[in-house]
């Protein structure tokens, strides 16, 4: 089959074999397991390389049934401890029965509808999927396995209309978009799970964080792709379409992907739950990462124009690299956001 669909794609078949459930349960018999979600994704596969390296636990990562495999963040992982079983997050019954017979040390749950700007856009979605899914996990986990430690994937903008700056674990909660509220509420229950049945269950503040896995639909990819692209047309003496962003003055506090994932592990390996924020402590605009991303290639360019008609502008060739676009702007905007991670 695989042989066929290289030939009629002309693509090689990146993916794995994935489990069924009771073929799971079997690989993790008599060992230590963690479950880890989203493992397709940048915080999820970097996990997996994590714990691959500083485990011996059997890892079984969770992917959604597709009928196009969309595997490449995984595809490097030739490692006879990491498992692939197919998980809906929106399923409850799989969610419990995954854990009802996996019987996982750990879950790590990092799967989420987590592009910020499309959860106007598909909020029930976002709500199901990154709250509604919180629930489920730590009622399956209440209920077939009460000793695993559960970490849930928290987030910078459940902050939102910031109270003041820099953010810390005592800053109150208040969301500007559905995806925070989502992640807001997911909060309340990890709290009220760990209250009420002595889980251990935490959620800590993830501060926006960047790597080569990144996905392209995220400013910080659509940015350095379109700086290479427009690189490569110079070079060649091409035409080029200019890069279109919103807001440039949003401010934005920056880390490294892999860095967090150990800290997520640091996080659940405490001798008691408690929850932290993982930040760089610094924020940047960004109209200052543009500046950066094209300084970075050779491009020098200035701001000519004010609001919606800002350009920025190549001061050798006098063409337009960067223009505004409204539609790029979200209906309530998170105009800063600025980590202190000084607890952690």
């Amino acid at each position: 089959m695989n042989n066929l669909k290289e030939k009629y794609t002309g693509k090689k078949i990146d993916h794995m074999d994935i489990l069924n459930i009771e073929d799971a349960a079997k690989k993790s018999i008599g060992k230590k397991s963690i479950i880890v979600t989203g493992v397709t994704g940048q915080d999820g596969s970097h996990m997996v390389d994590y714990l691959l390296a500083n485990t011996d636990y059997e890892i079984f990562g969770c992917v959604r049934r597709l009928s196009v495999y969309n595997h490449k963040n995984i595809s490097h992982i030739n490692n006879k401890r990491f498992h692939l079983i197919n998980f809906d997050l929106t399923d409850s019954h799989s969610i419990a029965r995954i854990i009802e017979k996996i019987k996982p040390d750990y879950f790590i749950n990092l799967a989420a509808q987590s592009f910020v700007g499309s959860s106007w856009d598909f909020a029930h979605q976002t709500w199901e999927t990154n709250c509604t899914s919180t629930l489920h996990i730590l009622e399956a986990i209440r209920l077939y396995h009460p000793t695993c430690r559960f970490y849930q994937a928290g987030s910078s903008e459940e902050f939102g209309d910031v109270a003041y700056n820099p953010q810390d674990e005592l800053h109150p909660l208040r969301p500007r978009s559905p995806y925070g509220a989502s992640k807001t509420a997911s909060r309340q229950l990890v709290k009220v799970w760990r209250d009420s049945y002595n889980l251990y269950a935490v959620q800590g503040w993830l501060f926006n964080h960047e790597g080569t896995r990144r996905g392209e639909e995220f400013v910080t990819r659509k940015i350095t792709k379109a700086v290479a692209r427009i690189k490569n047309a110079i070079n060649n003496e091409g035409p080029y379409n200019m890069l279109e962003l919103g807001n440039l003055d949003a401010k934005r506090d920056w880390s490294d992907a892999e860095d967090f994932v150990e800290g997520i592990w640091l996080m659940l390996n405490q001798e008691s739950p408690k929850e932290y924020v993982l930040s760089s402590n610094e924020t940047h605009s960004i109209r200052e990462f543009v500046e950066l991303a094209f300084k970075e290639v050779g491009i020098y360019g200035s701001w000519e124009g004010v609001g919606i008609d800002e350009k920025y502008v190549d001061e050798n060739s006098g063409r337009v690299l960067v223009a505004i676009n409204s539609k790029f702007y979200r209906p309530a905007e998170v105009d800063l956001l600025w980590g202190d991670s000084t607890k952690a």
